[in-house]
């Protein structure tokens, strides 16, 4: 056997059974990690066989609207959000009236992209959203 044909023989068995030791030496919970960071990252279903979606029941109120969507800007005042229950944010755009207000909150206005990112969210879901940030003034 000539040289080059054994140290690749010996190579591969090194690497093989080092392989071998390093799969059999990680713990559970290591891999669970690489199980869930190699996953798929859909779902392929047959026709008819698609998984049953939830639909809301009606419309969600201002808190929920607040704590999905809003809370991410206005829980802190990010880019100049004004934060929930802060009369020195929101006075000056109550003074712009309410329905300049809830324009801007549906259409997008400076910083703040159209309905906050909640693009299902319906006009009605924003006003109240609006008007559960601004409750407390």
């Amino acid at each position: 056997m000539d040289m080059n044909r054994q140290t690749l023989i010996i190579l591969t068995a090194t690497l093989t059974f080092s392989s071998f030791t390093f799969a059999s030496g990680i713990s559970d919970s290591e891999r669970a990690a690489i199980a869930d960071r190699i996953k798929p990252v859909g779902d392929v279903y047959l026709a008819g066989n698609e998984p049953v979606v939830e639909t809301p029941s009606g419309p969600r109120d201002g808190a929920a609207v607040y704590s999905t969507f809003c809370i991410a800007c206005h829980g802190t005042g990010v880019s100049g959000a004004p934060k929930k229950d802060d009369a020195g944010d929101w006075a000056p755009r109550i003074a712009q009236g309410e329905a300049t207000l809830i324009k801007h909150a549906i259409e997008g206005f400076n910083a703040m992209p159209a309905k906050g990112t909640c693009m299902d969210c319906s006009d009605d879901e924003i006003k109240a959203a609006i008007e559960y940030m601004a409750a407390g003034l």
